[in-house]
């Protein structure tokens, strides 16, 4: 009897393997459609935008440079582990160990010898990817025609060549280290390479390879020593930036020895391997390091010991000048006018009558102190807010220059609270509304400011004009809004509310521009849900084939995005241009290898009392141009780019790079320009500079005994005193001009007290003229006053101190402080007039309640020793000077409420409660992001 065996169940391993391949290519599929979501959307902004050559730039760049780095490093890694395996000895004696590792390695040495040089090539492929801005600069670096003092080479060099060839040798060295190890492993598991008793056995093959490898790496550092003479133009040195004497008479001829005796080495390595004895080599690599020792270290040592030390401001100041010189032409300081000042202590009658136009403009609304104002009188509705501080600009009024503070209505999406649905968040509330500009110089009889623009619907000289009200992108936008709509169709944004609190009626509006891309079709709902993680973008029936989705709306990303080489300045300001809301936006071009000039960090250089500390990319400079003036559109986003420093090499190389992507600065408008002002960040800059710098030879700048800083802020005293701007007119000018401001006083260290005197006076012309094209001639002329000690003016925090010290300052803020009041000091401001230079202290009081707003109740002068302190500027200026200072100032036809009582200060208006639009329920919000200001 016989049966058949039933067949054995098949095993689920095949099914496991089968549905493992499947997820695993699922998921393969899932990220890969991610990444393209999220570079598709990348490509419908910027094509939107109008600057897709960017981003196209940027990916074909990178993906240029991975392929050459993969291939740069796969390609000698691969020929390395196929040449030590062919070329392996067939009859090899083996040790058992050997045997043992071959084993284990064979089954895998197809795959181990294409899957080591991919493993190295990806990560050098990334790296590569990582400097294709280094190398781009050394594609299209053009001539500066100013050369290096030490080598007569052109500064370009250093800017743009320099650090690509240092990349580069760095890249081939590792890949060579890399392929003498592998090179080694593979000689050694197949018998090249055998260690037998005590005796290192090496095959013809091998020996040369490693040879061959050895000799080309030492050449590399041959080159790399050659190189590293100019890296001495770039490097810190003590005092400078810069190769000094010891540098010059020895390390770089040091250098120069190094070099050649790598490539003696190297070339002793190519003999061994023709005629296979390592002694030579061997023998020339321990004079090698020794020569490293004693010519690299030891020598430079003893010159500086014996040398430099004991006679230092004698050898070093031909290299102390080349520093100051460098540092003045990178930083544009070097044509900066100086004039010697004797400022004038004693305040008589009339003193101030030569320079009535100019305190006409003392800006006595402080713009770090009047947001809270400006919001409870102009907010309207709780969704609506103000910058704080306030910018700064100017207009031309009837004829006259008109200082003046202003802020853009920006949404607050945060007050919606309950009904911040996605709807009202992002189809709804999706602008905000006018700009609010006030006088400057004005206030009104109880201290409140003087507006020239302002209400919902706007009001003033602007919307006489005509001017476009509603703010799409501004610096508190929502992270996205999704508008436009066809033709014929109900609007649906909420534009305004018309009429009182209890009746308002909703003004709606719709998106007429082109500021995002489009959102009409599915499959762009899809990435773009995705991108922000919001399903409702794909199931909203309100989303039609007109919708625009608008993100990425700060000014400052999107000037970033559109030039990513440039350094933003944190302070983009709006302003009325050709009947628009524009965001100017100052960008800086900088590098970090100009020859001889003294290194800053940009950071700390710019931090002060209405700054905090930034984080830079690039922080650590030594050159720096305002090369560029970009404008925003608060309507559509659009972003321009002008080359306002058409001859910066840095801007030129970047021009090559990125074609057609900066207009030239013939195609600023005249109302644009009438607008453009001398960048804060650059001046902050600049001033740290000159805090040392202000020197022209080489003994003052050793000696030390002359350096000044920036003073105090005197509300703050742990951060400096910003710069601020004012039309004054500096000693020397026909006529008061929009400037600049700062001070110094001098540098003290642990060893010394601190001086609080004025050094210096710097101002800085920031009037762009008013004409189409063209830039007026002194615009950016730097303009120094150094005050002469013969006749010490007090700085700022000294002469706070005074005004703290003065019985009428103590009883006032002693009254208020019964009612819990607060009272605010202003910005002191010092301006040179009357021969001398003027401090003026506006004073605030608000309530020490919930309700803020601070109202201007008196002013603070001093001149000299002499302090006042008055209603007002006019009546503090005429009780200095004698009772008649001959100014004329913004409020001097003010008739100023009585002093407040405790009880009535700060009292206020409330705002109006939002009145949010109904919509249906939403299951998610968007995240807003906000981004901090000074």
């Amino acid at each position: 009897m016989t049966t058949n065996e039933a067949p054995a169940p098949a095993t689920p391993h095949r099914s496991r393997r089968v549905i493992a391949i499947s997820l695993v290519i699922i998921a393969a599929l899932v990220v890969a459609f991610f990444i393209f979501a999220n570079l598709y959307t990348d490509w419908l902004w910027y094509e939107q935008l109008g600057f897709s050559g960017v981003l196209t730039t940027q990916w074909l760049a990178r993906v240029a440079m991975f392929a050459i780095g993969f291939l740069g490093m796969a390609v000698p890694v691969w020929l390395c582990i196929q040449l030590a395996y062919r070329l392996r000895p067939v009859y090899a004696r083996l040790s058992a160990q050997l045997d043992r590792y071959q084993e284990v390695v064979e089954p895998l040495r197809r795959l181990a010898m294409w899957g080591i040089p991919i493993f190295f090539g990806f990560f050098a492929g990334f790296a590569a990817s990582t400097q294709w801005e280094t190398t781009a600069l050394w594609l299209n670096g053009v001539s500066t025609s100013v050369t290096d003092p030490q080598f007569h080479l052109d500064t370009g060099f250093y800017m743009f060549a320099l650090p690509f060839y240092s990349t580069l040798l760095g890249f081939t060295s590792a890949v060579l280290l890399i392929c003498l190890l592998v090179s080694a492993v593979v000689a050694y598991l197949y018998g090249s390479v055998r260690i037998a008793q005590r005796e290192l056995r090496i095959s013809k093959s091998a020996r040369i390879q490693f040879a061959v490898l050895a000799g080309i790496y030492l050449l590399v550092q041959a080159a790399s020593l050659w190189l590293d003479r100019y890296k001495t133009m770039v490097s810190e040195n003590g005092l400078i930036t810069g190769p000094g004497y010891t540098e010059v008479n020895a390390v770089i001829p040091g250098q120069v020895i190094l070099a050649i005796v790598a490539a003696i080495v190297a070339v002793l390595f190519f003999v061994t391997a023709i005629i296979g004895h390592w002694r030579y080599p061997l023998i020339a690599t321990a004079l090698l390091i020794v020569s490293a020792i004693v010519v690299g270290m030891a020598y430079p040592w003893v010159v500086n010991v014996v040398s430099v030390k004991p006679n230092q401001l004698t050898l070093e100041k031909t290299y102390y000048q080349r520093n100051i010189d460098a540092t003045k032409t990178a930083y544009g300081i070097d044509d900066m006018e100086t004039t010697n000042f004797a400022a004038k202590t004693d305040a008589t009658k009339g003193q101030l009558r030569a320079d009535a136009d100019t305190t006409a403009q003392i800006r006595i609304m402080d713009p770090a102190i009047i947001g809270p104002t400006v919001q409870q009188l102009e907010q309207y509705r709780s969704y609506y807010q103000f910058n704080n501080p306030l910018d700064v600009d100017r207009y031309d009024l009837d004829g006259t220059s008109q200082d003046s503070v202003m802020s853009v209505r920006e949404l607050n999406l945060n007050a919606l609270g309950a009904n911040a649905t996605w709807q009202n968040t992002t189809q709804i509330y999706t602008h905000g509304y006018g700009l609010v500009v006030a006088k400057g110089n004005a206030r009104t009889s109880d201290g409140k400011p003087v507006f020239l623009e302002r209400g919902i619907p706007s009001t003033g000289f602007l919307t006489d004009e005509n001017y476009q009200p509603r703010v799409y992108f501004g610096e508190h936008s929502p992270q996205y809004s999704i508008v436009g709509a066809a033709k014929g169709t109900d609007p649906m944004e909420l534009d305004y509310l018309a009429g009182s609190d209890e009746g308002s009626n909703e003004v709606k509006t719709t998106f007429s521009g082109d500021g995002g891309p489009n959102i009409g079709t599915w499959f762009n709902r899809l990435v773009y849900a995705l991108k922000f993680q919001s399903e409702q973008i794909l199931f909203s029936d309100s989303i039609n084939p007109e919708s625009q989705i608008l993100y990425d709306r700060d000014p400052l990303t999107r000037v970033h995005k559109a030039a990513p080489y440039l350094t933003l300045d944190g302070d983009p300001y709006p302003t009325v241009v050709d009947g628009h809301i524009v965001w100017v936006v100052d960008g800086y071009t900088t590098s970090a290898d100009y020859p001889y000039s003294h290194t800053t960090s940009l950071s700390k250089a710019i931090t002060d009392s209405s700054t905090s500390t930034p984080t830079i990319t690039m922080d650590d400079i030594n050159y720096i141009r305002n090369s560029v003036k970009a404008t925003v559109d608060a309507y559509d986003g659009h972003v321009t780019l002008y080359a306002w420093d058409a001859e910066d090499p840095v801007l030129k190389t970047w021009e090559k790079v990125y074609p057609t992507t900066v207009k030239p600065v013939s195609q600023m408008s005249a109302d644009l320009m009438s607008h453009v002002r001398y960048p804060t960040d650059l001046f902050k800059v600049q001033r740290s500079v000159l805090g040392t710098y202000h020197v022209n030879d080489a003994q003052s700048f050793y000696r030390s005994d002359n350096k000044w800083v920036t003073p105090p802020d005197p509300q703050d005293k742990e951060q400096l005193q910003p710069p601020y701007y004012l039309s004054m007119k500096m000693p020397g000018q026909d006529s008061a001009e929009y400037s600049m401001f700062t001070s110094f006083i001098p540098e003290s260290n642990a060893e010394s007290s601190s001086r609080n005197v004025l050094m210096g006076y710097l101002a800085v012309d920031s009037n762009a003229g008013d004409k189409a094209g063209v830039k007026d001639a002194d615009y950016g002329k730097l303009r120094m006053l150094e005050i002469s000690a013969d006749t010490p003016v007090p700085g700022p925090g000294q002469v706070q101190n005074n005004f703290d010290a003065q019985p009428a300052v103590s009883s006032f803020i002693n009254l208020l402080k019964q009612g819990q009041s607060q009272v605010l000091p202003g910005n002191l401001l010092t301006l040179p007039v009357g021969g001398g230079l003027l401090y003026v202290q506006p004073v605030f009081v608000q309530s020490s309640g919930q309700t803020k707003l601070p109202t201007l109740q008196k002013v603070l002068v001093a001149f000299g020793d002499k302090v006042a302190f008055e209603n007002t500027l006019g009546e503090a200026l005429d009780t200095l000077f004698g009772g008649d200072s001959g100014a004329n100032t913004g409020d001097s036809n003010v008739t100023p409420s009585p002093n407040p009582s405790p009880s009535e200060t700060g009292a206020a208006r409330p705002v109006a409660e939002a009145v949010p639009a109904r919509t249906p329920r939403s299951r998610s919000r968007p995240h807003c992001t906000r981004r901090s200001r000074r």
